[in-house]
């Protein structure tokens, strides 16, 4: 017996797939919910190490070596493709891209009046805003592409693009001969002079800024994960229907509500390390 929340549409050509459906009456893809909110709960993790490091002083060498970066980079590369995934599965793209976008703004704000020393301009919020309105421009002409060549292509050129803001794009990591160098090319000065291409990925000179995610490289990550969906949605009708089945509800949850919960985030883990450190000595031993 289907319970009241169980609703089926068709996906793709001839098959029917089963998503649920909310309490506010919109159609879920539940594991796309958990896979966010599971990325969600890392990265309150990772900025709560973040605060006990660096305000409130702790030591911790391992999070600012190679574990710590990986952690980062996982958290921002799940964020992001997962982003772009969704895309097409969503409404309102405009309205929604600048709500997120508008969000970074605040966030952006609320650092320069009450954190100036760790800032942060073009955040990840931003970035994503972006991106999803970028692609209300750009989704007519990028849903005819083949999507499995687009979405090798995009990733391609995340990895080419990925050393931008430093002054130079390509392969860092592969040599055509042992004796050889990497494969780069060092980028024009003129690219980094103002705002405006600090946004696109060209840092003005001694730009500083804590979280800092501009078009380049990742728009070509979102663009990744948006091709995945287009290419799963054209040929693996059955794997699209699987991300509808639940997973783990309170993970669930928390991807439904990403938004909020990561704008209230860090003052909720900032009043907690504050009331830990300040009372722990209460704590009995």
């Amino acid at each position: 017996m289907k319970s009241q929340n169980d609703q089926s549409h068709t996906v793709g050509k001839g098959y029917t797939a089963t998503r649920w459906k909310s309490s506010g009456g919109k159609f879920r893809y539940r594991k796309l919910d958990g896979l966010r909110g599971l990325t969600l709960t890392s990265m309150i993790l990772y900025h709560a190490m973040w605060d006990m490091i660096f305000i409130f002083g702790q030591s911790h060498p391992w999070y600012t070596q190679i574990q710590g970066y990986i952690w980062q980079q996982s958290i921002c590369w799940c964020f992001i493709l997962l982003s772009g995934f969704v895309w097409s599965l969503g409404k309102h793209h405009f309205s929604r891209g600048a709500t997120v976008f508008i969000a970074g703004l605040i966030v952006t704000i609320v650092t320069v009046v009450f954190m100036p020393d760790d800032v942060v301009y073009f955040g990840v919020l931003t970035l994503i805003g972006s991106c999803m309105i970028l692609m209300t421009v750009l989704d007519p002409l990028f849903r005819h592409l083949p999507a499995l060549e687009s979405m090798i292509a995009s990733f391609l050129l995340f990895i080419v693009t990925r050393h931008a803001q430093y002054g130079y794009i390509g392969f860092t990591g592969l040599k055509i001969a042992p004796q050889a160098g990497p494969i780069t090319r060092t980028l024009p000065a003129s690219l980094y002079k103002n705002w405006f291409t600090t946004w696109v990925g060209f840092p003005v000179k001694d730009f500083y800024s804590t979280d800092y995610f501009p078009l380049l490289p990742w728009f070509f990550l979102f663009l990744t994960g948006y091709f995945l969906y287009h290419m799963i949605h054209k040929k693996h009708n059955r794997l699209l229907n699987s991300l509808t089945r639940g997973w783990l509800p309170p993970l669930e949850w928390l991807g439904r509500h990403s938004l909020g919960i990561y704008l209230l985030h860090q003052p909720v883990i900032y009043l907690v390390l504050t009331l830990w450190f300040k009372y722990k000595h209460l704590m009995p031993v």
